[in-house]
């Protein structure tokens, strides 16, 4: 019998380097869209290796540029590349590159923010939430100024099963600027422990993967970069909505430097502040005198169910915020103010 043939792994022609790219459509990076060129592909290529195996997967590239990580993942031997990219700058470039990799190469303009990824990749990838991830992934060298928001956008996804996530737990390798990418891996009593750590790591298994430094971006940032890798958790550590974790979370590191209890009484109305924070650290049974940073996610998970239960009991709680109430205040004593609620002497 004939041996098995063996069907020679995909690479690309020879093309012009990205330098040559950049020169001849004459692209320049844009200080107001934080756009640094990662130029050096044995670098891309180490980035696409925290990905793990991208052998016949999907990915989704997440502002490709030029397209040097883009050349780096079709080498990996994705069947399937999706490119979106916002800066109609770039396409060009992009489409002469999808022409030598034909079948395998996607380009998209359009803003990630509000791109409905759920649509664009075939049902069949599809794998249940308990199950090993699909063969889906999503990649990005990410721009400083989108990095948090849309993060925080795939967290809420991984939360509610949407988005990129309605094909079970895609894996993430992006890059964030250094200090935020220490802060979504940072422990617990860590200096970097933050609003993100808690967000990132109750819903992911979150790894730092390596650090590449500013000099090796056009233009040099003036920050260093930090590569992270996110594979959603098959459950989440704290069985509460989203936007209400987010909402604890956010009132607990408002005053990362006092008692947790500081931020945490800012989650009630002020005139039962005090004793509704009361029963919230009572009920939880955390320590009221532990910083921010020295909570863990269990600790999260019992402030989160806490103040779920007295929102169940108080009406309007989970609405409230105290800023509102707060500019309401102010309002109030403006002088001519009709709205004191109580009556000035004549």
């Amino acid at each position: 019998m004939a041996a098995p043939t063996k069907i020679a792994a995909f690479r690309l022609p020879p093309l012009s380097t990205i330098g040559e790219v950049i020169k001849l459509y004459n692209l320049r990076a844009e200080k107001q869209l934080s756009q640094n060129f990662l130029l050096d592909m044995r670098l891309t290529d180490k980035i696409v290796r925290q990905a793990g195996s991208l052998r016949d997967t999907h990915v989704c590239e997440v502002g490709p540029g030029p397209g040097g990580l883009t050349r780096s993942i079709l080498n990996a031997g994705a069947a399937d590349l999706l490119v979106v990219e916002k800066d109609n700058r770039f396409i060009p470039g992009l489409k002469l590159l999808s022409e030598a990799a034909p079948g395998k190469l996607r380009v998209v303009h359009g803003d990630i923010l509000s791109y409905r990824m759920d649509r664009e990749f075939p049902e069949v990838i599809t794998k249940a939430w308990e199950d090993d991830p699909p063969d889906l992934h999503i990649i990005g060298n990410l721009p400083f100024s989108v990095s948090t928001p849309l993060i925080i956008k795939w967290l809420e996804n991984i939360s509610n099963r949407t988005g990129p996530f309605v094909y079970g737990r895609t894996r993430l390798t992006l890059t964030f600027q250094k200090e935020v990418a220490e802060r979504l891996t940072a422990s617990t009593t860590s200096r970097q422990r933050s609003r993100l750590s808690i967000m990132a790591q109750y819903l992911c298994t979150v790894k730092s993967c390596f650090t590449i430094p500013g000099r090796a971006f056009i233009p040099k940032p003036e920050v260093d970069v930090g590569v992270v890798h996110f594979t959603p958790l098959t459950q989440p550590q704290i069985q509460q909505p989203f936007k209400l974790v987010e909402k604890v979370v956010r009132n607990v590191f408002q005053f990362r430097r006092k008692h947790c209890r500081k931020g945490l009484e800012m989650l009630f109305p002020e005139a039962q502040r005090l004793e509704l924070a009361e029963v919230m650290m009572r009920e939880a049974d955390v320590d009221p005198t532990l910083r921010p940073t020295e909570l863990s996610i269990l600790d999260i998970r019992a402030l989160a169910d806490a103040y779920s239960h007295l929102c169940s009991e108080n009406q309007g709680l989970l609405t409230y915020d105290f800023r509102e109430e707060l500019r309401l205040k102010h309002l109030n004593r403006r002088p001519g103010s009709s709205t004191n609620g109580t009556q000035q002497p004549v």
